[in-house]
């Protein structure tokens, strides 16, 4: 082109980032002539999109320190990068910009943040937004709805619910059935389910999707309902993914039946060849019921497919915002000696209150000794361990982790909040764990 203006320029970033090539993305915007609000718009959402959230939230800041006036489009991917990374002072300083730009009662920004708050850890935040809008939608409700699931308040979200289709008048939609599913689901509301999932067909016309499945076949699941859940998924009238399968391979975990596993693991071993988690999962269940031969089966099918475990990480936002990522064995951190110190410190002091670490958390054919030092290498116990040290006492630790809570780290931090007069919040990929006088809000069931 001849004359490359700045949407012919944007529109190269855009296409980058929808196929998730940021690197080129922002070569491309390093080379803008000049850089519009559309411009700035297209990289914080890339990076948002991209799951790239640090990147997102640096960009959204460059854009503002540049003097960009800040749209819906632009603060709905600073928002969405905020929730990703559960980081609160990020949050809240997103929040100041929206309403210093008069979009706080924007209802679309206003869904957003309750959304953000809601994954941050701060749910009553969350709460207190969503009571302050005039204006709601099917998505503000929805995204309550499903906060409220996650963090385990099973009769507020189904209240809620009611409240929505009754009071308000506002017709659900997918999203608000999974959030109501979901929260069913981790209170073992097994009569309520079913009914809700009848519901959403017979009275709202929603055919159920594969994902509204995996909440039923979590539910029955956890509630120790597993051939009828594996019977469920034989009469779904759309086609199982791997959500469904890891649903029921999740509830042979808690319930220790070692044949629905390995049809599930079978499934799953097609649909996600390379998911390492479930063949960790599938060696565990095996391993509890005393069949070392099939264990031995399904390791040494991982080694001859090379897997490697996605890496884990946790993330700890610090006083001052600053956020400190970890990798499971990181030794990288500059405080590193601390944190180790630290962390010795503590194990020291959970094992009168009972601690015995769980090596079974370890699947690798390693010595017991290497499995304990494995086991305390865990990022989530690196990031608690910096928390501690740098809050100090009677504060509430905020960690995010990519990866679903070890048995080994949810019984650890279980334990350190009956010694520490601390609350410690943990987001894994499946829901938050609120720690607090020895007890998780999981009710030991994630």
């Amino acid at each position: 082109m001849a004359l490359k203006d700045v949407i012919s320029w944007t529109s190269i970033v855009v296409a980058y980032s929808k196929n998730g090539d940021m690197g080129s993305a922002e070569e491309v915007f390093a080379r803008f002539p000049m850089k519009d609000m559309v411009a700035w718009t297209a990289m914080v959402t890339g990076y948002a999109q991209n799951a790239m959230p640090t990147k997102a939230l640096e960009a959204f800041e460059q854009m503002a320190v540049s003097g960009m006036p800040v749209d819906e489009v632009s603060l709905t991917g600073a928002i969405s990068a905020c929730a990703q990374l559960g980081a609160v002072r990020h949050a809240a300083w997103v929040q100041e910009i929206a309403e210093r730009n008069g979009l706080g009662r924007n209802v679309v920004v206003g869904s957003g943040l309750v959304d953000m708050y809601a994954k941050c850890g701060l749910i009553n935040e969350a709460c207190r937004i969503f009571e302050g809008m005039h204006e709601k939608n099917v998505y503000t409700y929805s995204s309550m709805i499903v906060g409220l699931a996650a963090h385990g308040r099973a009769n507020d979200a189904i209240a809620l619910f009611k409240d929505m289709v009754t009071k308000a008048d506002v017709e659900p939609n997918h999203v608000t059935f999974i959030g109501v599913l979901t929260a069913c689901s981790h209170a073992g509301l097994v009569k309520e389910g079913r009914y809700y999932f009848a519901q959403m067909k017979d009275k709202y016309g929603i055919l159920p999707s594969a994902d509204h499945y995996t909440c039923m076949v979590d539910l029955l699941g956890r509630a120790g309902l597993v051939d009828e859940a594996l019977d469920l998924v034989k009469s779904m009238t759309v086609e199982p993914h791997g959500g469904v399968w890891g649903a029921l391979l999740g509830a042979c975990r808690i319930h220790g039946n070692a044949k629905v596993a390995k049809v599930a693991a079978e499934h799953l071993f097609k649909l996600e060849p390379e998911g390492i988690g479930n063949y960790v999962l599938l060696s565990n269940i095996l391993a509890s019921a005393g069949e070392w031969d099939e264990v031995s089966k399904v390791r040494k099918l991982m080694r001859n497919r090379r897997l490697k475990k996605d890496p884990a990480i946790s993330w700890f936002e610090g006083r001052d915002g600053l956020v400190h990522q970890f990798f499971a064995g990181d030794n990288t951190h500059p405080r590193t000696r601390d944190i180790q110190k630290a962390l010795f410190e503590l194990v020291e002091k959970l094992r009168p209150a009972g601690y015995v670490p769980i090596l079974s958390s370890i699947v690798y054919d390693v010595s017991e000794q290497e499995k304990q030092r494995l086991l305390m290498g865990h990022s989530e116990k690196l990031a608690l361990s910096f928390g501690l040290l740098t809050l100090g006492s009677s504060c509430t630790i905020r960690i995010v982790k990519n990866l679903r809570i070890c048995d080994d780290c949810h019984l650890f931090i279980q334990l350190v909040s009956r010694i520490e007069p601390v609350e410690i919040i943990v987001r894994d990929n499946m829901r938050f764990h609120h720690f607090k006088d020895g007890e998780c809000s999981c009710g030991g069931f994630w």
